[in-house]
């Protein structure tokens, strides 16, 4: 929920330390770790109820879904292998051919 790391976490505790003062720090940290348990179970509470989570994994398969329908689609990949293919081809009858052959063609000159 919160990505707070190390060195967050020890400014706020600084923080609060100042605010609050050392004799009370305790009793709101055990306060604001209630509510939070709170907020987290109200949210988990409305998830369930009204199904975001079944939604969300719906909306995630039909994501897979349709990516791999376009993967299954999309010629580029066919379009490549002919690609290869018709320069093997060229290459192959461009070996075949000699400078003298290319010359004749053009008219002899």
């Amino acid at each position: 929920m919160f990505n707070i790391g190390g060195a967050e976490l020890i400014v706020i505790l600084l923080i609060a330390f100042v605010v609050v003062g050392p004799k009370d720090l305790p009793k709101i940290a055990r306060a604001l770790g209630k509510f939070v348990r709170y907020i987290k179970a109200m949210v988990e509470e409305v998830k369930r109820e009204t199904g975001i989570d079944e939604l969300t994994e719906e909306f995630k398969a039909v994501e897979r879904d349709v990516k791999q329908t376009a993967q299954a689609v999309d010629p580029r990949s066919e379009l490549q292998k002919a690609q290869l293919e018709v320069n093997s081809q060229v290459r192959q009858i461009e070996q075949g051919l000699s400078f003298k052959d290319f010359k004749q063609n053009r008219g002899g000159k």
